[in-house]
């Protein structure tokens, strides 16, 4: 009969040693389990401020079309600052053009030889000055460089 009870606190005591062992085990789950946990809800908040990050960045990126705006009643066309993720297809259709002959022309080219492309009439006095003015807004906007001798080329 002593043997039977000392068997008895033998198992009693394997099974107290392993309830100890479990209990630690569970504290130790449990920890990493909250931890899992409070790592997804920071997940989830930096996935809504990365989407409303992006929707800002969308919302900023300027539109293929001319924008126009009103002043004194008439509708202008607005060029936009050059940006360095903005291609010159956010510019208006003039604009582009003129991009376009300046850039073909592989240096500083003068308003003179810009005007002869679309046909202008580089030789009447005036018919230069609206093409001046385009190029001096492009310059302004940092799509041209404007040289102290009056020519244009294409920013870098």
């Amino acid at each position: 009969m002593a043997r039977g009870r000392t068997e008895i606190n033998e198992i009693a005591e394997r099974v107290a040693a392993r309830r100890a062992e479990l209990d630690e085990e569970e504290k130790l789950l449990a920890e990493r389990h909250d931890a899992v946990r409070a790592e997804r809800e920071e997940l989830t908040v930096a996935m809504r401020v990365w989407e409303r990050i992006h929707a800002q960045l969308d919302a900023e990126k300027p539109s293929a079309q001319a924008k126009t705006a009103q002043v004194g009643g008439h509708g202008v066309l607005l060029v936009p600052y050059r940006a360095t993720s903005a291609g010159e297809d956010v510019l208006p259709p003039d604009y582009q053009r003129l991009m376009k002959i300046a850039r073909s022309a592989g240096g500083p080219v003068r308003v003179k030889d810009v005007g002869v492309e679309p046909g202008l009439e580089v030789e009447v006095k005036g018919r230069l000055e609206p093409l001046r003015g385009k190029l001096s807004k492009l310059a302004g906007r940092g799509g041209l460089r404007t040289l102290p001798d009056g020519r244009s080329r294409i920013t870098p």
